[in-house]
């Protein structure tokens, strides 16, 4: 759940409100929208923001060119398939250490901090065990003894953070061994601390870091490596969900600054990631319309001329456009499709002195049709004969002073009085239905972290113990959110953060997975996406009508 307050930054029982604002798109707003106008002009400003965005440029994909370093014997070369968005190297080399490079480097010029990440598979037996492969920031492209920061996957397994601290110098590293034939990688510049994090596909990162490498100039070449290892041989390698990230700046304050969005499917077997959109102007929370052909996604980010819009994104035409929600225009990131796709609830806070009040109407838009008496409430839930909604409300308990968030249930008419379902201290939240209508499943802090539980679906308004919940995730490493049913309700997607983030926060623009899980606990979470997101990743389910992908947002700063 989540709001879009005034100016103000609120926070209660740790729920951070956000203010959901889409933000310009390419094209810098030159004057102020006047009074009467505003809204033409607004919405004319938001699509022209959208249709201006592309996921990709140039012949490299994110790279703007390719090279060989060091001279090596056997020339290599760097491809980029647009259709499937990926990359191939191909080189000889003798090899990337002790005081000689020989390589393939398909590159760009970075300044300040960055984020790379791949999977990595090599083509092939190969020649030499020790053929290497990874992601690289190097101070010159012209030296084939340049200071330089590596993440090198070798053929045999072996994965280590590699430098070399000083021109002509001899290469050092550290091995990782728990990161033993990984295939994920990930490297990181802050400032001259670069952190290399590396992972067997559906495990999470093991890390390994290099303090004060000031060695690496500000403005460095950053890029996908190969080199073969042996002079006579050439070796392919072919890198997959490669994703080259602007993180927020230093002094980033948030809920005040925001950065762009990438819209992702991601197959839920393979962990291949398809990015179909991105834009300056930040959006959130994808749903997947039940016949397969659209996403719905809400504007945020910090302009009042875009903020709070609902987008239908055509799959086909890789295009989005407005959809009517009459005086409801500042929908936070809790919007949910009825199971059959003809409605919608909305989570919007243009009423009630901002708070977030739950509407539903039409999905191919119309006039709202408020739901819930009281606010705050947050959507996130109906059930599958679309007779309930069920979501998040903050209410005063009685002899309290503050909210006390649980999980609630109303009427999808509006009649009626809601239900309380839970009553356990600190936040209950992302509540959803199973597909077959028996369970109630949601996120959790009553364990000390936060968890995914499940409780009954069918309780009667005045049953004892309603809200007793079995326990679903049983982490210690992380703190799991919003729960989402694949169609066939036998899985569930969540998203996780580390233990650095506090139990009760779902910030934006963090280092986060996602994982899928059987929906009966029976086996424990496995990480099928490494991502630089967080608030608005998947905050709405979002499946794939067949079960086979799911719909995310990530996150990255103008290139």
């Amino acid at each position: 759940m989540t709001e879009i307050p005034g100016p103000c930054i609120l926070r209660t029982n740790g729920r951070r409100r956000f203010d959901g604002v889409f933000r310009r798109g390419a094209q810098r707003l030159e004057s102020k929208v006047k009074k009467g106008t505003f809204l033409i002009v607004a919405l004319a400003l938001a699509l022209s923001a959208l249709a201006s965005a592309s996921p990709n440029g140039g012949p490299l994909g994110d790279f703007e060119a390719h090279a060989d370093v060091g001279s090596p014997k056997v020339a290599g070369y760097a491809t980029y398939n647009a259709a499937t968005q990926v990359y191939t190297l191909s080189a000889g080399g003798v090899n990337i250490w002790a005081k000689r490079d020989e390589f393939q480097f398909a590159y760009r010029k970075m300044k300040g901090d960055f984020i790379v990440q791949a999977l990595v598979e090599f083509q092939g037996q190969g020649v030499d065990p020790h053929r290497k492969a990874g992601i690289m920031a190097r101070a010159s492209i012209a030296d084939f003894d340049s200071p330089y920061v590596d993440g090198a996957l070798h053929g045999d397994g072996l994965t280590s953070l590699q430098f070399r601290k000083v021109k002509g110098e001899e290469t050092a590293q550290t091995t990782m061994d728990a990161a033993k034939g990984a295939n994920i990688i990930q490297l990181e510049r802050r400032g001259n601390l670069f952190i290399l994090s590396a992972a067997r596909f559906g495990e999470p990162f093991e890390v390994a870091e290099i303090q004060d490498a000031s060695f690496v100039p500000e403005e460095a070449y950053v890029g996908l490596f190969l080199s073969s290892h042996n002079p006579e041989v050439k070796e392919t390698v072919k890198f997959r969900n490669v994703r080259v990230i602007k993180p927020v700046k230093v002094g980033f304050q948030p809920y005040r600054d925001y950065i762009g969005s990438r819209l992702e499917l991601l197959n839920v077997d393979n962990g291949h990631r398809s990015q179909v959109y991105s834009s300056r102007v930040p959006f959130e929370a994808p749903n997947w319309l039940p016949d397969g052909s659209a996403l719905i996604f809400n504007a945020s980010g910090n302009d009042a001329a875009t903020r709070g819009r609902l987008w239908k994104f055509d799959l086909n035409t890789r295009t989005p456009s407005l959809i009517d929600t009459g005086f409801a225009i500042r929908n936070n990131n809790d919007h949910v499709l009825s199971f059959d796709g003809t409605q919608l609830a909305i989570s919007d806070q243009s009423t009630e002195g901002g708070q977030s009040t739950i509407f539903t109407l039409p999905t191919r838009g119309g006039v709202p049709r408020r739901i819930t008496p009281l606010s705050p409430s947050y959507m996130h839930g109906w059930t599958p004969d679309a007779k309930w909604l069920i979501y998040t409300g903050g209410r005063v308990p009685k002899g309290g002073k503050d909210n006390e968030y649980d999980i609630y249930k109303i009427a999808s008419d509006g009649s009626g009085k809601e239900i309380n379902l839970t009553n356990n201290p600190g936040l209950d939240d992302g509540p959803e239905v199973s597909p077959d209508g028996k369970w109630i499943y949601f996120n959790s802090v009553r364990s000390g972290q936060m968890q995914i539980w499940r409780m009954r679906a069918d309780c009667a308004p005045k049953e004892k113990n309603c809200g007793a919940a079995d326990r679903i995730t049983n982490d210690h490493k992380f703190n799991d959110w919003f729960p989402h049913f694949s169609p066939d309700g036998k899985w569930i997607v969540i998203i996780s953060y580390g233990l650095e983030i506090a139990a009760s926060d779902h910030p934006y623009y963090k280092h986060c997975y996602l994982r899928v899980m059987p929906a009966d606990g029976s086996a424990p979470p496995k990480v099928i996406a490494y991502v630089y997101g967080g608030q608005g990743t998947i905050n709405v389910p979002s499946w794939s009508p067949d079960g086979t992908h799911v719909a995310f947002v990530s996150n990255s700063d103008v290139l």
